[in-house]
């Protein structure tokens, strides 16, 4: 590897010390090295990006970087981490094995979603963990019609619903109740979330199908107010009448593996945390 870029959280790193360690040590080994939070522009060919931060930083980067397919390995310095590879103890380590090549790729699927709007109006969105519709406004339930390929297949009652990657079992689908899934596997999991059924659970489909979720009216004829969210960022307000429809994106995000371990040997450590 010659060129690497940092994609840093201030908020985790506010000092910029690690940032800074991990710039001098690369720069020491001849590397090039650029940093997402200077006045330059950052977005280009590299080698390999270091997201300093946790699991939600990793999820912004690989949406603001998706188009230029760079390979992502992240420093933890939030709390579980289960997408970040490296821990501050063995960074340099870490970095002598990326700059002489001793990792594993590992690519993982992502979701695109595209709203439809009243007076034809569209809007689009990316999400490498899941895209989570919920209640945008007064504290209600809320009802949605879901179809698959067109055909419908049930309606919830339902604090919202969680459109998921695989990446996306161990987040907001895990506390929902839904299914833990091998993160490089491939498929699309729907997970309500407090469904006010007694027989509702998660529903595993194909990474093929095309799902879509229509907002229709609310009881006693109300309007229902909703939100898509994409990796808990960018959001989507949608009303009775609209609905959106996702699918697996064309792009995917590449992650670099350092340890050869199982993610069942991961998972277990993170759950006796």
């Amino acid at each position: 590897m010659k060129h690497f870029l940092i994609y840093t959280n201030r908020h985790k790193d506010r000092d910029m010390s690690v940032t800074g360690r991990i710039r001098s040590y690369l720069e020491e080994k001849g590397q090039r090295v650029s940093v997402n939070t200077e006045g330059v522009d950052w977005k280009e060919a590299a080698d390999c990006m270091i997201v300093l931060g946790g699991d939600g930083t990793v999820l912004r980067a690989a949406r603001e970087t998706r188009e230029l397919n760079i390979p992502i390995i992240g420093v933890n310095l939030g709390t579980l981490g289960y997408m970040t590879e490296i821990e501050p103890d063995n960074l340099e380590e870490a970095l002598d094995r990326l700059i002489r090549g001793d990792y594993e790729r590992e690519s993982r699927m992502m979701l695109y979603g595209r709203a439809f709007l009243k007076g034809n109006g569209t809007e689009e969105g990316w999400a490498l963990n899941d895209i989570v519709i919920s209640r945008k406004g007064p504290l209600q339930i809320i009802r949605f019609d879901i179809y698959v390929n067109g055909q419908f297949l049930n309606d919830y009652c339902a604090d919202g619903m969680i459109v998921t990657t695989p990446t996306g079992s161990t987040g907001y689908n895990l506390s929902a109740g839904g299914p833990l899934v091998e993160p490089g596997a491939r498929l699309i999991m729907l997970t309500p979330i407090c469904p006010h059924t007694l027989n509702q659970r998660s529903i595993i489909l194909s990474p093929e199908d095309m799902i879509e979720i229509r907002i229709p009216q609310g009881s006693e004829g109300c309007v229902q107010t909703v939100e898509a969210s994409f990796d808990g960022g960018h959001g989507i307000p949608l009303r009775t009448g609209e609905g959106i429809r996702i699918v697996q994106s064309e792009k995917v995000t590449e992650f670099l593996r350092l340890n050869r371990v199982s993610f069942l040997e991961v998972l277990h450590g993170k759950m006796a945390e």
